[in-house]
């Protein structure tokens, strides 16, 4: 009984330390019991007189005595020396198996359960019973089988936990700083975009600035203009006056000289005064004045006769025959408005801004704003001749009627006359303030009329290579300028929203043509002449009856703007170049508006065949595409 009682107080004092049933304690000693194992219960024997009349073996002793009567020192040396050689072997291989984790068995966690839960009488019935099983072999200890240590793994869990918490907030202080990166660089995005709206805001500004001062900078040039006229009439003036002063001085001292002759005696009259020979009187009489404009004046008349040896080219007194007139009526065949695309030739790197046909031949002329020209075989779209000298984009080329020369015009202020044969500029004009948009030919070749940003038109002499006459009367920029077929009759298209109708001859626009809203942007005549089309800004046709001077009908294609118009051989197909690349056709006759889509980007021009089979259109993608 003894042992019975002592039992259940050593296993409860082992399994309260094993349990931690103090709350306090149990986080102390949590990672002592996951080093050292869980607590187990162990098989104690007590060996004390017992009632009963068991008999129980003596354990013999394990030390070794030698008897007596055979002490022998050779036998005891020899004794102790395999002792010691035995205790050698034994701690060389001896190996300390490590520690493993022994798992709770049922038993232990029976007791355990028992002993949390304060059932300590059951504990002792429980505990009596089974060893007495154990000791009279009815159970088997190797057969039960153990129970997981709940507590270890608690433990285990708790410090993966703690860990995962660790892991936790460091993947929220990296979401944080994240965070706060994601906010800072939101912040300067919107900034930027901010400060590039600005930025456009601004620009936009200038531009629109800039635009109202070459406008306002434009409408000064006709003040300035009149102000260099009174300039030079008040210098004419002055010279007159100063010539007139130093006459006066002349006379002056004439008379002084002569009443001073008159006191001394001699008898001289003021009549002799007169008779005394001119150029004796300019050199001892002549000022400073009078010297420079005489001088001025021998300038002048020998620059007057050398002009004189080149005479000015005399306009047309009769209106030539139109040899468009009769072609409509030969030409009794429908009119083609069915087109598809043939052909790309890439003639140029940048932008094509102008296409012309030859009169005569099979070929045509395309200007771009690379400044060149190239003369184009068809229909293999080969390049022939290439011409360069500007030194600014070209903005439109006219043939002579002969088809031998070729007039182009520039951003560079200048027009340009070439040899076709030689690829050579024969001749340039300047006087233009500003680029020229658009240069035409009269008919009889010795005339070129040009217009320019700088609201100015003129009218060249190619034998007198002067200008003979400049057309003011726009007030903002002459985009474009054609004479009408066979005649001494200018027509101009303008930014000002108008069109206007010169005299060659005299300079004076004879009428001025409203109705445009926007910017017109290109204007021609029919093969026949009897009706004027012209293109703005916005995409608006109209066409004109040029006899009557009145309007006849007005066609929306925009909201794109158009860059050119141009009419076919008949007369009877009408064709914009668009802004947004398409190609518009339209039927005079049915009144249809028929699309050619192919450009890729902005059309700049187009023009048809002469037989009208064929049609070409330049873009800004630097290529010329052919059409049939």
């Amino acid at each position: 009984m003894a042992a019975k009682q002592g039992l259940p107080t050593l296993a409860l004092r082992v399994l309260e330390e094993a349990m931690g049933m103090g709350l306090t304690a149990a986080r102390d000693t949590a990672e002592a019991v996951a080093a050292e194992g869980a607590y187990y219960l162990e098989h104690v024997t007590v060996t004390e007189a017992s009632e009963d009349d068991y008999e129980y073996e003596e354990i013999p002793d394990d030390n070794f005595s030698i008897p007596e009567g055979e002490e022998d020192l050779a036998k005891a040396i020899q004794m102790v020396q395999e002792q010691a050689t035995d205790t050698q072997i034994l701690e060389q291989k001896t190996v300390l198996p490590s520690k493993q984790p022994v798992p709770e068995v049922i038993e232990d966690f029976l007791c355990n359960f028992l002993i949390k839960m304060g059932m300590t009488r059951t504990l002792d019935c429980f505990q009596s019973e089974w060893y007495e099983l154990i000791q009279k072999g009815l159970t088997e200890l190797r057969d039960l089988g153990n129970v997981p240590d709940v507590y270890t793994q608690n433990m285990l869990l708790e410090n993966e936990n703690k860990n995962l918490k660790k892991d936790l907030k460091h993947y929220k202080q990296a979401a944080d700083k994240a965070r706060e990166d994601l906010l800072k660089t939101q912040k300067e995005r919107d900034f930027h975009r901010m400060h590039h709206k600005r930025i456009v805001q601004e620009k936009n500004k200038l531009i629109n600035d800039l635009k109202g001062l070459k406008l306002h900078y434009a409408s000064y040039e006709p003040t300035i203009r009149v102000l260099h006229e009174k300039h030079h009439t008040l210098l004419k003036q002055k010279m007159l006056t100063s010539l007139e002063r130093d006459r006066a001085v002349g006379q002056i001292s004439g008379l002084q000289a002569t009443l001073k002759n008159m006191e001394i005696g001699h008898n001289y009259h003021a009549s002799e005064i007169r008779v005394v020979p001119n150029h004796e009187k300019e050199n001892a009489l002549e000022g400073p004045t009078q010297k420079g404009l005489r001088e001025a004046r021998e300038k002048n008349k020998s620059n007057t006769k050398i002009k004189d040896n080149t005479k000015d080219s005399e306009f047309p007194t009769d209106m030539q025959p139109n040899p468009n007139l009769y072609l409509y009526k030969e030409n009794i065949c429908p009119a083609k408005v069915d087109y598809k695309l043939n052909n790309i030739f890439r003639l140029h790197e940048l932008p094509v801004s102008c296409i012309i046909m030859h009169p005569c031949k099979d070929i045509l002329i395309s200007c771009g704003e690379d400044r060149l020209w190239k003369v184009v075989g068809l229909p293999k779209g080969n390049v022939l001749v290439t011409g360069f000298g500007h030194t600014d984009w070209l903005s439109d080329c006219c043939f002579h009627p002969s088809g031998n020369k070729l007039a182009t015009s520039s951003g560079d202020t200048t027009v340009k006359l070439w040899d076709l044969s030689k690829g050579n500029c024969i001749l340039t004009f300047e006087g233009h303030n500003h680029a020229v948009w658009s240069c035409t030919w009269h008919s009889c070749g010795d005339f070129v009329a040009s217009s320019s940003l700088d609201t100015t038109s003129k009218i060249w002499d190619v034998n007198s290579e002067r200008c003979r006459c400049t057309l003011y009367g726009h007030v903002d920029s002459v985009n474009s300028i054609e004479f009408f077929p066979g005649s001494n009759t200018l027509l101009t298209g303008s930014a000002d929203k108008t069109l206007s109708v010169w005299d060659a001859r005299t300079g004076n626009c004879e009428q001025s043509l409203y109705g445009h809203m926007h910017a017109v942007n290109d204007a021609t005549f029919t093969p026949r002449g009897h009706m004027i089309a012209s293109c703005d800004a916005c995409g608006v046709i109209k066409l004109w009856d040029f006899r009557k001077l009145l309007p006849i009908v007005s066609i929306d294609v925009g909201p794109s703007p158009g860059n050119e118009v141009n009419f076919d051989s008949s007369g009877r197909v009408l064709a914009q170049a668009s802004g947004n690349g398409v190609i518009h056709l339209l039927d005079l006759k049915s009144g249809q508006i028929h699309k050619l889509m192919g450009h890729e980007s902005e059309a700049h021009t187009v023009v048809f065949s002469h037989d009208g089979e064929y049609l070409f259109s330049g873009g800004s993608d630097g290529t010329v595409r052919t059409w049939s």
